[in-house]
């Protein structure tokens, strides 16, 4: 019987050796794995980009007043829903430059006729509001129970604005974001109130 030169044989022991090795500290590697910290879960932003057109030429983005935002101007709005809480972000392009708008999130979709958005959507709704008589009460209008983006433009028409919350919007009560003449008013009366309705992107909330 022949036995293996010992070079090779201790190159067989280093061979052997290292695979026990191997075999033993799999599970350890397994086990650190598994302890590992992972990623808290996250939610994709809802996300509606528009070009606001005239009425009659889109259901998307309107616009009812050319000089403050002409057509061919865009919005991005997303919309981000996480542990009971919604953040919503505007974009525009385009826009009137170095301009105040206010912005608000309103109950129905954007149509020819400025007034067809609806109210602001409030997360707890006014008792006293009545239908063309909208909420100006301050306890109810205001940026914690409604949805407020007041923006200003830049030199070149753009803007970007968030707003945060402490609650959801209820499933199909929220279908528009509308652009105001003005930032928004806060006081007794006049509360959550912006001129005139300058522009609408619908969008479901």
């Amino acid at each position: 019987m022949r036995t293996a030169p010992p070079a090779v044989g201790l190159a067989l022991t280093i061979a052997l050796l290292s695979g026990c090795a191997q075999e033993e500290s799999a599970p350890v590697n397994e086990s650190s794995a598994s302890q590992a910290p992972t990623a808290q879960p996250t939610t994709e932003p809802s996300v509606t980009a528009s070009i606001f057109l005239p009425p009659g030429e889109s259901t998307g983005a309107l616009t009812y007043d050319e000089t403050a935002v002409p057509e061919g101007a865009t919005s991005d709005v997303q919309v981000r829903v996480q542990d009971g809480s919604t953040y919503v972000q505007f974009t525009g392009t385009g826009l009137e430059a170095n301009r105040d708008f206010g912005a608000h999130v309103h109950t129905q979709p954007c149509g020819d006729d400025p007034a067809d958005s609806g109210p602001h959507y409030q997360n707890e709704l006014d008792p006293a509001a009545e239908e063309g008589e909208p909420s100006t009460d301050p306890d109810y209008a205001n940026p914690e129970n409604e949805v407020w983006l007041d923006m200003t433009t830049d030199d070149s028409g753009n803007a970007f604005v968030t707003a945060t919350v402490d609650w959801e919007f209820r499933e199909g009560e929220a279908r528009a974001l509308v652009l105001h003449d003005e930032h928004t008013a806060t006081h007794e009366g006049h509360a959550g109130t912006a001129g005139d309705r300058l522009a609408c992107v619908t969008v479901d909330f």
